[in-house]
């Protein structure tokens, strides 16, 4: 790869960032290409973040992807934000716009559903949907959810209270669900949704009974390490379609990619199996 002074920059802001994918999927899409452009990690500590957003225009970014922890402090710090992120409160793609501002946008709720449009049988209807966890990334996952047409929202949480609230904000159609309750939820489900940790690297188990769960019905972790992780692989077991959290990750990417590269890149097996391989290395 040649760089010129021409070059477009864009990168991943994060604390810590080292853990972060974006730079390696964006650069597949950088050598595909052949574009005069590098995609950088940029680790910057939560303190430091309104500083690190200012100083795009003056040193020629186009922009940044926002990784933990700063999502939800760059909304406050934005010149511009669109509807979804505002709803989402949360930001995880920043594009510098000539003008020099800084326009926020959420592209997660966008990852989410075209995963699973392009890899799996779910369609929007008047089945209710499960979602596991109340954070920001159930936020995201509601808000897109609801979006594409979903009829009703189950969302289960360890902690009630924040499942009411999420439910009370989203307005009707949302239920909040007691944990312990979170079994008996799935009955007649057509998709379920993990949003917690529960199940990834490092982390404690999932523990969910799906035996009332449809065999028909989509179960999707956007956790992608492991790839598929206990909740699927029981799922898997048993019949139901699942989707593995990589593809969320890939197609959030493209929005941005084609903000600040100028091409609208491809999620394809190529690309899937390179994040695969690194994520195995």
């Amino acid at each position: 790869m040649i760089l010129s002074g021409k070059a477009r920059v864009a990168g991943v802001m994060g604390w810590p960032v080292s853990h972060s994918r974006s730079p390696r999927l964006h650069g597949f899409w950088i050598e595909r290409h052949a574009i005069d452009g590098v995609y950088v990690p940029l680790p910057v500590p939560p303190g430091r973040i309104e500083t690190a957003l200012r100083a795009l225009p003056v040193i020629g970014f186009r922009g940044v992807n926002l990784t933990v922890p700063h999502k939800e402090s760059a909304l406050a710090i934005c010149d511009q934000l669109d509807p979804l992120a505002r709803r989402i409160g949360a930001v995880n793609t920043i594009v510098v716009g000539e003008d020099g501002r800084l326009i926020g946008s959420n592209t997660d709720a966008y990852g989410l559903v075209e995963n699973l449009r392009r890899n799996s049988p779910w369609r929007s209807g008047n089945d209710p949907i499960v979602v596991l966890g109340a954070g920001g990334a159930a936020r995201a996952t509601c808000v897109a959810l609801l979006d594409a047409g979903a009829g009703s929202l189950r969302i289960a949480n360890r902690t009630l209270l924040r499942a009411e609230i999420l439910a009370e904000e989203l307005g009707a159609g949302v239920e909040a669900v007691d944990w312990e309750n979170r079994g008996d939820a799935l009955d007649g489900a057509a998709l379920l949704v993990n949003t917690t940790t529960l199940g990834m690297a490092g982390q404690p188990p999932l523990e969910i009974d799906l035996s009332v769960l449809p065999k028909a019905a989509v179960v999707c972790d956007i956790v992608y390490a492991p790839l598929e992780t206990p909740l699927l692989a029981a799922a898997r077991a048993r019949g139901n379609p699942v989707v593995d959290g990589l593809g969320m990750l890939l197609h959030q990417a493209q929005p941005g990619f084609e903000a600040w590269f100028g091409v609208r890149p491809d999620v394809d097996e190529d690309l899937r199996r390179f994040i695969v391989s690194d994520l195995q290395g």
